[in-house]
């Protein structure tokens, strides 16, 4: 049995039985990968995919069980290099991140910058994509953190963290009729179209509940996963813009104006995502407590620690009391 070649079942099944697409992200042949399956398929003495011709159609039963065992497998494989890296050269390595477009052009400037200057032998890896994209990222190995607002809490494998909370802005041109009414309510906003995020990100859920809970069903005309977008089809008049107030720069967004929202919504979270598997170096810990002060060491390893509800809520409970004292 070879390491690559539980990489090759695991890449198939995450592929969704596709052969050419599994050989392609892992930058080997097809031929390869089938010929890598059948080969310890032979070893175990039973088949791992059931088969339509060339075609595999599904899992059996034992090869459910033998791709789960295989991803834990490349889990520890993947914890003994970092573990033989840090060892080696404790300064030096590379970090993968995976998140939202907001997040990274809005968020991550400050702590990155920060981070490269005590560390400048980590290289920084950004992976973009939606919440449950990023959240796959990271459950999968393919990626250190996840940092998003949406998704993470439905990935069990996963240690997320708050990280601190936002909320959103109104975002209209200069002048707008929505400017001059005090206090600003979701009726006067649902009276005009709406342009906003993509349905699970950024919060958009909140949105939603928001409008929902009084009974109202806004227009929305647009949706981005980008708020620079988002801000670009305001100015056009396309309807009045929603979206993470972080996003808006008055000096840069000239022309608009970004109108508090923050009674009308109620704030979300973000949070920072790893597997809690995973082999954390130190200069791991050191970028979750740059990007959030309050994840120390201790704390990220008490979230670690963390098993069943009431352990979480618990630790959930604490971080919000020192987010809330920052």
């Amino acid at each position: 049995m070879k390491l690559n070649q539980l990489r090759y079942i695991v890449e198939v099944n995450r592929r969704g039985l596709n052969v050419s697409a599994a050989a392609e992200a892992l930058y080997t042949s097809q031929p390869g990968v089938s010929k890598q399956i059948r080969l310890l398929e032979e070893e175990l003495g039973l088949k791992i995919f059931e088969r339509s011709g060339k075609h595999f159609t599904q899992l059996t039963p034992a090869g459910q069980a033998i791709v789960q065992a295989a991803e834990r497998t490349l889990s520890e494989t993947r914890n003994i290099h970092s573990i033989a890296q840090e060892f080696g050269d404790a300064q030096s390595g590379s970090l993968a991140i995976a998140t939202t477009h907001t997040q990274a052009r809005h968020a991550l400037p400050p702590a990155v910058k920060a981070f490269r200057d005590n560390y400048p032998r980590v290289s920084l890896h950004f992976h973009q994509g939606t919440p449950v994209q990023i959240a796959e990222m990271v459950t999968q190995g393919e990626v250190d953190f996840a940092i998003a607002t949406e998704a993470l809490e439905l990935y069990d494998e996963l240690v997320m963290l708050p990280c601190y909370h936002w909320n959103r802005s109104i975002i209209v041109p200069e002048g707008h009729p929505l400017c001059s009414i005090q206090p600003l309510t979701l009726a006067a906003i649902a009276d005009y179209p709406i342009v906003t995020y993509v349905f699970g990100f950024t919060g958009r859920s909140r949105l939603d509940d928001a409008f929902s809970a009084q009974g109202l069903s806004p227009e929305v005309v647009f949706t981005a996963t980008d708020s620079e977008v988002i801000k670009t089809y305001v100015e056009l008049g396309l309807g009045v813009g929603i979206m993470a107030s972080m996003a808006f720069d008055a000096e840069r967004d000239t022309g608009l104006v970004a109108l508090n929202a923050d009674h009308l919504f109620t704030s979300s979270t973000t949070r920072i995502g790893f597997r809690r598997t995973a082999y954390l170096r130190d200069y791991m810990y050191a970028f979750m407590q740059t990007f959030a002060p309050h994840l120390t060491r201790d704390v990220v390893d008490a979230g670690i620690q963390a098993h069943g509800t009431e352990a979480r809520t618990q630790l959930e409970r604490e971080l919000e009391s020192a987010m809330e004292q920052r």
